[in-house]
């Protein structure tokens, strides 16, 4: 792990000054298209890729406070992900396999979308080569996921400073896709949650429940069950450290050329040594369309109503 100590990155206030200055947290978005259709595309500062210039870590390891991508609010049901298959990696809508439309979660009773802030850590990545030992599953070619349990809800795009409480180690439809449990440092709890066992005296039922919700939340499509490693049990702080360490090791090999990209959009403009590292003025980033965000489209009916999963 000593060598994510000394990656030479571009620091947290250089990429905010590098982009322009922002919002909350120091990074404009540029909204192309209406949301919940496929023609939305979010893009960070001008321009960044969220999925590699944007820091793991909010100051340095020690301090174990880490940046989260905010991709889907709480309560929310519109699938955005940060994109791998667009240059400089936008936030744009999921959609789905056969149909090819906007991809919406959809209402598992009692849930309304998601229970959580959802999003992911910036600078890692499950690594599709590589079989988890505790899952007996290849990674999913994402970003590590992050459910962030705090109360404010979040808005897609914005960048919270999260600690780490523990992790679900999600097997969904064949795949490794581990879910971090975080919490936002400036929610009232963040003091008193300093481990998954602190989750369940603060915030009773909610680790059970999260459980069940990635169990069958694509069964109303259709799809298998998912299952859950060790028993449906969040691993602790400890054990979802590693994880992140690790997932962080893979995306330093992805954007170094040591592992295979395939269809992974890797260019960046802050990482020393990247063959991929674009300047600036690269012709990759003026071909961005300009800002033009439009009214979002109507949500679809069927999310007005409840799904009901035995």
């Amino acid at each position: 792990m000593q060598r994510i100590l000394q990656l030479s990155l571009i620091g947290l206030s250089s990429l905010f000054a590098l982009a322009s200055g922002n919002s909350a947290q120091g990074i404009h978005t540029r909204q192309i298209g209406s949301p919940f259709t496929t023609n939305f595309t979010m893009y960070f500062g001008v321009i960044i890729s969220p999925f590699h210039d944007i820091p793991l870590y909010t100051h340095d390891k020690t301090d174990g406070v880490y940046n989260m991508v905010v991709e889907i609010p709480r309560w929310t049901n519109a699938k955005f992900e940060i994109n791998k298959e667009t240059a400089m990696n936008p936030i744009k809508q999921d959609l789905t396999k056969d149909t090819h439309e906007p991809r919406f979660v959809p209402n598992i009773y009692p849930f309304k979308g998601y229970p959580w802030n959802y999003g992911a850590l910036p600078q890692t990545w499950e690594d599709p080569h590589r079989i988890t030992k505790d899952t007996g599953a290849k990674g999913d070619n994402d970003p590590i996921d992050v459910i962030e349990i705090g109360d404010q809800v979040g808005h897609t795009g914005q960048i919270k400073q999260v600690k780490l409480l523990g992790v679900f180690g999600l097997i969904d439809q064949g795949e490794t896709d581990w879910k971090l449990v975080m919490i936002d440092v400036t929610d009232p709890l963040a003091k008193v949650l300093n481990d998954i066992d602190d989750v369940e005296k603060h915030k009773p039922g909610l680790l059970k429940d999260t459980a069940r919700f990635f169990q069958v939340y694509k069964m109303p499509q259709g799809k298998k069950k998912n299952t859950i490693a060790f028993n449906n049990v969040p691993q602790n702080k400890a054990y979802a450290t590693k994880l992140v360490y690790e997932t962080h090791e893979y995306w330093y090999a992805l954007v170094n050329g040591t592992s295979s990209k395939d269809s992974i959009h890797t260019e960046n403009l802050s990482v020393k040594n990247s063959p991929y590292k674009i300047s600036p003025d690269s012709a990759i980033l003026a071909a961005v369309q300009p800002n033009n965000p439009l009214p979002p489209a109507t949500l679809p009916k069927s999310l007005d109503t409840w799904s009901f999963v035995a």
